[in-house]
């Protein structure tokens, strides 16, 4: 994996021109927005999206009624077109600007969704990492929804590596802390029209 430094300037680069023509762009994130509602209904629930950036979930779940919403991203320039695209509606959000791996959460989440970081760490103790600030954010009865590539998903994207995951591969990296409630198989159509293969997997923490 790139140095912190390096990664923030990678990804704030390539939110340079905008998120438009990005590939991981949406006009709504209506699977992840479904999955939220789904097994996260209660609207004052704290929710993260972890490598938010300048995703339009936080909308969508503004746009739900959800309460209490945290976007955590190393990229200010993401961030800072979410907000500016949100309007005076921004304040209704808190915005955590940091590497996913550095960060130190200061409370516990009931709903933690991530569609853009997991895939993008290829070293195992990037992965433990991450997986210790998923049991750091949540606790027993929280929800993960994540979505990372698919097996047959893309190996690098954005310029940067990337690793595919099957059901099992995710399964088996959240381990028996999490009981898994639902995967699926989604495709993602980026601007440009090229198809992107995602698992979504929905898990719920059932030890302490």
């Amino acid at each position: 994996m790139l140095m912190d430094a390096n990664l923030g300037g990678h990804w704030s680069e390539a939110y340079e021109d905008g998120d438009l023509a990005r590939s991981w762009y949406q006009q709504h994130a209506n699977v992840s927005a479904q999955l939220i509602q789904t097994h996260c209904p209660t609207l004052d629930a704290p929710v993260v999206d972890v490598g938010g950036g300048a995703s339009t979930l936080v909308d969508d779940l503004l746009a739900a009624g959800y309460l209490d919403i945290t976007v955590l991203d190393i990229a200010a320039t993401g961030v800072d077109i979410a907000k500016k695209r949100l309007g005076k509606h921004h304040v209704e959000v808190k915005w955590i600007v940091e590497d996913l791996l550095d960060w130190q959460p200061d409370r516990r989440y009931a709903l933690w969704h991530d569609r853009a970081v997991l895939h993008f760490l290829t070293e195992r103790g990037d992965q433990e990492q991450y997986r210790a600030k998923l049991l750091a954010a949540t606790d027993p009865g929280s929800v993960a929804v994540i979505g990372v590539f698919g097996p047959d998903g893309p190996t690098s994207c954005s310029g940067l590596p990337t690793t595919r995951y099957d059901s099992q591969r995710l399964r088996d990296f959240l381990g028996e802390d999490f009981v898994v409630a639902e995967s699926q198989l989604r495709d993602h159509v980026t601007p440009a029209q090229a198809t992107q293969q995602f698992l979504w997997l929905v898990a719920t923490r059932v030890t302490q």
